[in-house]
Order: structure tokens, then sequence, then C-alpha cells
């Protein structure tokens, strides 16, 4: 049992003895002690004066000797008016560590049959361009989201919504077809997703240069230039034959529908091998191509039943202003579906196929107004979990010299920053002369796992919602809040453990409680059980950075440890003993907890 668990009942009947009442433990006001004071953990007792009728100071030291005399949990006790801080006893703690070494899981609720389902959408790519920087901040909260909510007791359903549909989609089947000369992935060397997006690329480009020259025209004919810039987009042959080919893919046209999944299929090749990158799968992949379609149903059944209306254009619209909002399209006036429409088939596909409990979109902040009006019509639908749904909104993703933009010039590929890092950490690695006996081989992997972990750790650290500024650079440093850092401190504790082992010293699976122990010693091991509450936080909070930023404290403290205590060459064979069980159990925690967020730990680097 946890120390502040102890101490909650403890108190719970040291305020029965002392004053003949009975309280609740949400009354016990434990919190940790201010480094300022002596002591561990503080009981504020001014919720208990109304029961005890006498001063705060009287208050805590009644309470304070009840505990003393009557439980071993403290070794002593100090009163500052209203707090009293009281000092955990050496035993208590070797204790707690000893059942936090006979837990493998420690921190960790495993779900069960009969644990709710979540199920948590992320990535949610288009098939017209590859995965840019924003995607991998995406995928990475995504996954690390759902290993948190695994960890909370939950079943977790990982799904993706691909956009496969769409003008963005002819955009790149034309330009392929114009330009392409029968191009594939194959031919010219390049993953297919990279081949679809240069075609997208390709048809911008022809645009633009088609638009500039009927804008010259029609203001050569006396328009003026934003009239005749406007009219050059309309009357552009190749985005009326965009246009064209869309009508003919909705028509189901074999030769389109033929082409589009040929090109599809070429890019799903090419997600596939970023996703293997950067450690991230899904359980289930829906596409717009199938949802569109259910969603017009769902629409067109709620319009049966008086939920939606139908202007005199013939669109389809919701009405949510008794929800405080303003009317909302949900079908075109040629029957095209919207976004909205397609996520609300989505969501009746993916209830159909998972008895789901909670839904999470993995979305960034400017779909905030679209989910809550997703919320409100999928509850209007009868989804269960409609009104509960959760948005996990975040952040975009900056670079130092700006904001990303899509059609900029300044996009971030995945594949390329994904190398970048590596290369990165290679090189620093091969610098810092950490890995001389190493086979190549070896050097790439540890290379490969530490460019992702500084990728992964840097991008997870910051708080979701917040914009966040990234810096390659930055972050594989083995110095400082970087994954590198923790990975480092992982290993060495590592090489320590072989070391007594290769030396015949065994670690003890249970240590005697009257080993002498300093007070860092005892700060590491509340930081170590602090890890459950952690965990719990991260997963009510939506919040993966509490787990990232844990990890770095709990590394940087025992890094702290390490520089002022010995434990190869400590002489005692019970502090020793102490030590090495001290060491093992912060690498268990800093594993389980990077594991959370899908980062790899290595044994030696």
């Amino acid at each position: 049992m946890k120390i502040e668990q102890q101490l909650n009942d403890a108190v719970i009947e040291a305020v029965k003895a002392l004053y003949g009442q009975e309280i609740t433990p949400a009354q016990v006001a434990l919190q940790k002690t201010k480094k300022e004071f002596e002591g561990h953990l503080t009981l504020v007792v001014f919720g208990l004066l109304r029961i005890s009728r006498k001063k705060p100071e009287d208050t805590a030291q009644e309470i304070g000797q009840w505990l003393t005399d009557n439980t071993e949990l403290l070794q002593s006790f100090n009163v500052v008016k209203g707090f009293l801080n009281l000092v955990i006893a050496p035993a208590q703690w070797i204790g707690l560590l000893n059942d936090i070494e006979a837990n493998d899981h420690f921190g960790i609720t495993k779900p069960t049959d009969n644990s709710p389902l979540v199920m948590i959408e992320y990535s949610s790519p288009n098939t017209n361009k590859p995965l840019h920087l924003g995607h991998v901040r995406n995928n990475l909260l995504g996954w690390a989201l759902a290993g948190v909510v695994e960890a909370n007791g939950n079943r977790v359903v990982k799904t993706n919504i691909v956009n496969d549909r769409g003008i963005h989609i002819c955009k790149s089947m034309l330009a392929w077809l114009k330009y392409g000369n029968g191009e594939t992935p194959q031919s010219s060397g390049k993953k297919g997703d990279h081949l679809i997006g240069d075609y997208y690329v390709a048809f911008d480009k022809h645009y633009r240069a088609e638009v500039k020259e009927l804008q010259t025209k029609f203001m050569a004919e006396g328009m003026d230039e934003e009239a005749a810039k406007a009219k050059a987009e309309k009357e552009s042959p190749l985005m009326q034959e965009a246009h064209a080919m869309l009508v003919k893919w909705e028509a189901g046209d074999p030769e389109v529908r033929a082409l589009w999944r040929k090109m599809n299929e070429w890019v799903y090749a090419g997600f596939d091998e970023t996703y293997k990158a950067l450690g991230v799968s899904f359980d289930k992949i829906y596409y717009e191509s199938d949802t569109y379609l259910v969603g017009k149903q769902a629409v067109e059944e709620g319009l049966q039943k008086g939920l939606f209306f139908r202007k005199e254009d013939g669109s389809v619209w919701a009405d949510l202003t008794k929800d405080g909002l303003d009317e909302k399209l949900l079908l075109r006036a040629d029957g095209t579906s919207v976004y909205m429409t397609q996520d609300i088939g989505t969501a009746k596909l993916r209830f159909q196929d998972f008895p789901i409990d909670k839904m999470i979109y993995v979305v960034g902040n400017e779909q905030n107004y679209h989910f809550q009006v997703l919320s409100i019509l999928l509850d209007r639908l009868g989804f269960e979990w409609g009104k509960s749904l959760v948005h996990f909104s975040y952040g975009m993703v900056e670079l130092p010299n700006g904001k990303m933009k899509s059609r900029e010039g300044t996009v971030v590929d995945a594949d390329d920053l994904v190398a970048g890092m590596i290369a990165q950490a290679r090189q620093t690695i091969d610098e810092a002369k950490k890995n001389s006996d190493m086979t190549e081989e070896e050097k790439n992997e540890v290379a490969r796992i530490v460019g992702m972990g500084a990728l992964k750790y840097f991008l997870l650290k910051v708080d979701a919602r917040k914009n966040m500024l990234f810096n390659p650079e930055e972050s594989i440093d083995f110095n400082g809040n970087t994954g590198p850092f923790i990975q480092y401190t992982y290993a060495r504790i590592r090489s320590i453990l072989r070391k007594a082992a290769d030396a015949g010293i065994q670690v003890p699976e249970k240590l005697p409680t009257d080993v002498e122990i300093s007070t860092k010693e005892e700060e590491i091991i509340q930081h170590i059980a602090d890890f459950a509450s952690v965990v719990r936080q991260a997963g009510s909070e939506y919040q993966p950075a509490a787990v990232a930023n844990y990890c770095y404290e709990l590394v940087k403290e025992y890094n702290q440890f390490y520089h002022d205590f010995s434990i190869m060459r400590e002489e005692d064979a019970k502090k020793q003993a102490f030590r090495l069980v001290l060491s093992k159990n912060v690498a268990k925690i800093v594993r389980l907890g990077m594991g959370l967020l899908g980062i790899e730990m290595l044994e030696r680097m």
C-alpha cells in the first residue's frame, strides 16, 4: 500500500480517537511538503478545526503526536501554523521500494475483457501528398495517448480515417495522366506518396500558369485585376477537367475508379513505410470513399425524422441555434457531402464495428468548432457517446523560420525529418565516441533509436494544446530535457546492473528495512512511487506530456544521486544492495513511462 494511503487511513483513525468523529478520506488534505520545510508529506489541518475545536497549531500537534505513538509511519514531525509536516520513517520507504520491485508493471492498470472501450482516431492523411511534420506530431500524440489511456485500464482501438476522395485527389490523377508518361514508384525510385505529391504540385504549377495567362487576357479586355482573376480561376480548362473527373468518380466511372485505386495503392504503400519508421500502427483504417455514402444516408434518415431541414435550393441543414450555435450545412444543393457528413458516416460505421464507450479524435485546434458541432449531431442521431466525444485538440508546429504552411515551400517532409534525425543522432554519437566498440549495424540501430527518441520526446514533452517550436538540433542532446538524456541515463543504469552481475553481486528481490538511507534516496523512492499518480493524471487529463516530463525529472534526480553516491565502490553490502535495487527500479519506471509514449530504450550506448 502506498504511504499516502496508509497515512490517509491513519489520520482518519487519529481524528476518531482524538475528537470522537468520523471523517471521509476526501477530508484528509495531504500534499507534498514544500522544500523549505523538513518533511515528505504535509497534512493541512484547517478543514479539521470545526471538529477539533482547537487552534490550528494545537490540532496539528495532537494529530502528529497520535501518529507517532500509534503507528510506525513517522520518524518525526513538525508544525508550522496549520500545517503538520510529516517525516516518514526510513523503513516505510524501503517497504515501498520492495512493493515496487515486486511489481513489474507498477503504475500500470491492465485492461480486462469488461473494461471500457475507447476508440482513438489519429493521422487522417490525404492521399494526394506525403505526411509532413504536422502529421508527425498528430501520429505521435495519437500513439502516446493510446498508451496512456490503455495504462489506465481501458481497452483501446487505434483507428485512422484516410481522405481518399475529392477534388484534390483528382488533381493528382489528372496531372499524372497529362504529364506522367506512365511513371510509377518502381520506375522512378520514389515512394508512392512522394510520387503522387509531386503530381499534385505539378497540377498546381500548371494551373497557376493557366490562370495567370487567362487573367492577363481578361484584363486586356478591360476587366479589373480581381474580377479577371476570379473569372480565370473559374474558366481554367485544367480545373474544369479536374471537376469533370470528380463527377465521373462520383458516378463510378470504371476507368477513373481503376486509376484512382492504382494511385492510392502507391500512396498507401508509401504511408506504411512512414508509419513503420515512426513506430505507429492502427487496428482499423477507414476510408472516406466508403464513409461519405453512409453519412449521406444517415443525414437523409435524420431529415425524414425531422432532425434536419431542407432549404429551397435542395441543400440539407442542421439547426443548432438552440445549442447556442448556427445552422450547419450537411448536404450541398447538388447532393454532395461535406466533411461533417463524412464524419457522421464514419461514426456510424465505427459504432457498427465496435461497442464504443468513448471516442477521442486527435485533430488540430483549428477544428475545435467542427467537433463541437459533430458532438451535438451525433447525440441528436442517437450515438451514446456523441455528447461525451473528446476532441484531443493540439496546437500547430512551428519552425525556427516561421509557421509551417502546406503551399509555401516550408513543409518539413516526414520521411526527410526521420532520416535527418537519425543522421544527426549518428553524427552526435560518433563525435562523442560513445559507440567505438560497436559493429556498423549496431551503430545504425543505436542512431535510429536515439534519433527517433529525440524526435518523439521533443514533440511529446510540450503540452499538446500549445503551439510549439520544433528545433531538430536542440532535440538531440545528451544533456537537458531531451529524449537522448533519458535514454543515456537508462543505458547507464543497465550498465551498472551488468557490472554488478559480472562481479557476482546479486540484486536482492527484497531489501531488509533496517538499511540506513539518505534523504536523497528517500526522495527518489517517493519520485518512483509518484509514477502511478502521474499515469492516472495523464489519463484523466489526456496529457501524455505529464508522463514525458515526469521521466525527465526522475532521471535528473537519479543523475544527481549517481554523482553524489557510490554504487559499485560502496563497501557496505546492505547499502550497495539498496542502491542497486533503487537503480533497477528507476530504470524500470523510465522504461514503462517512455514505453507509453512509444519511445524505445537502449541497453547500451
